[in-house]
């Protein structure tokens, strides 16, 4: 079996080990990310649907700093949102901010009933910086 490369964020590898999977692992040339939600350090949801699309975007961009990458490098994105109906709009005004410019990367929006406590995650896919990719 082929050893996974696993790219841990800067003080939260207790938590993924404690949850038992990895934040992201880098392959191929590409890095394969988590879904990323707006938890606080300890693992608790951030309370307010703004502030918890924030830090998962924070938290994501922790994952793919890690791996000398950042949201430019991404290729594909896919979110899940409770209550999308509901929820949408306050989440699509926060995305801007972390989006950066056109051309943007693949989206894929899926609805769901259960994110664990949290109303928001997002998943991506990046390609490797030439510079980081493993020899």
């Amino acid at each position: 079996m082929t050893t996974r490369d696993v790219v841990f964020p800067p003080g939260r590898q207790a938590l993924y080990e404690k949850n038992r999977y990895s934040p992201a692992i880098r392959s191929n040339g590409f890095l394969f990310v988590s879904g990323q939600v707006g938890s606080r350090p300890d693992g608790s949801p951030e309370p307010e649907l703004e502030a918890q699309v924030r830090r998962a975007f924070d938290n994501l961009n922790a994952v793919l700093a890690a791996a000398g990458c950042s949201f430019d490098d991404v290729v594909d994105v896919t979110v899940f949102v409770v209550d999308p109906e509901a929820n949408f709009e306050t989440i699509w005004k926060i995305v801007p901010e972390y989006w950066g410019e056109a051309p943007h990367p693949t989206l894929t929006g899926v609805g769901v009933t259960w994110l664990y406590g949290f109303q928001f995650e997002i998943k991506v896919i990046a390609k490797l910086p030439d510079a980081v990719q493993p020899a």
